[in-house]
């Protein structure tokens, strides 16, 4: 009797404990997890920079994270070496790491994406030269076509170190025109039409105010300036419309638009020269 009241004092005591410390330990890091999870989440929901995409993705670590710095503490209260299995872990996540080295940068660059949100899904863009629409963001790459509709799939890592313009961002654009006029045409007469064909089209708008200046005299024409400003969708519209408007406007005033000319003198050797 007295050598089982031993056992039950020294072993089944101090592990029933333990086990039960355990199960405490267990349904508190559970709990918590979840709680952090569910915080996680709303957070990340009521965020306008964090994607919906990522927002399970960084719930679900959070909650990992916690279970498994639980799961320690438990190995932890039986005795287990944990610093062995921790350095164990990290080892293995180093190799792991190195594996996937690439994939992991194009994560990680995903991450970035949209967290921070240099450009939404149908925005305008130019990643270093390659210009084209966004059609989906993913956590390892993104989708979108050109302007002439090809298809292409972009690596994140190869977009988060790249410049990226953004066309869509801004509500108003500035056009750039350039007409060059002869030589021989009146300036302000040029100027007046172009003018006229801008305040003609409700388009352009009136603040900021565009800018119509003589720019530069070319080899063959004096070249005006022309800076209009445009709401971002109109651009394109807007352009094309003030071409055609303002070459017509000069063929019914008269105002010629040169073609490239040079001056060719010809030299004629004396007759009888020797050679």
């Amino acid at each position: 009797m007295e050598n089982i009241d031993q056992i039950i004092a020294e072993v089944v005591v101090p592990y029933g404990l333990n086990i039960l410390g355990a199960v405490v330990i267990l349904i508190i890091g559970w709990l918590i997890a979840s709680w952090a999870s569910k915080r996680v989440r709303k957070a990340c929901e009521k965020s306008e920079r964090i994607d919906k995409t990522l927002t399970p993705i960084l719930s679900q670590t959070v909650k990992v994270l916690i279970l498994i710095a639980t799961v320690i503490a438990v190995l932890n209260r039986f005795g287990v070496e944990t610093t062995s299995l921790v350095a164990l872990l990290g080892v293995a996540g180093l190799a792991v790491g190195l594996a996937l080295q690439g994939t992991l940068s194009n994560f990680s660059a995903g991450v970035m994406l949209m967290l921070f949100r240099p450009f939404n899904v149908g925005d305008a863009v130019n990643i270093s030269g390659v210009m084209g629409v966004v059609d989906e963001i993913g956590l390892f790459s993104t989708q979108m076509h050109t302007f002439d509709n090809i298809f292409m799939i972009i690596p994140n890592s190869n977009i988060w170190g790249a410049n990226i313009s953004n066309f869509s961002t801004n509500p108003t654009r500035r056009i750039d025109l350039v007409f060059g006029i002869s030589y021989t045409d009146d300036i302000n007469k040029a100027m007046k039409i172009i003018r006229e064909a801008m305040d003609a089209d409700e388009r352009v708008l009136k603040e900021p105010a565009p800018m119509v200046a003589v720019g530069e005299l070319g080899d063959s024409s004096v070249d005006i300036f022309v800076r209009p400003w445009a709401k971002a969708s109109d651009l394109w519209p807007t352009r094309f419309a003030l071409i055609k408007d303002i070459k017509e406007r000069f063929d019914k005033d008269g105002i010629s638009i040169p073609f490239p000319q040079r001056d060719v003198h010809l030299f004629q050797e004396e007759k009888g020269k020797k050679k």
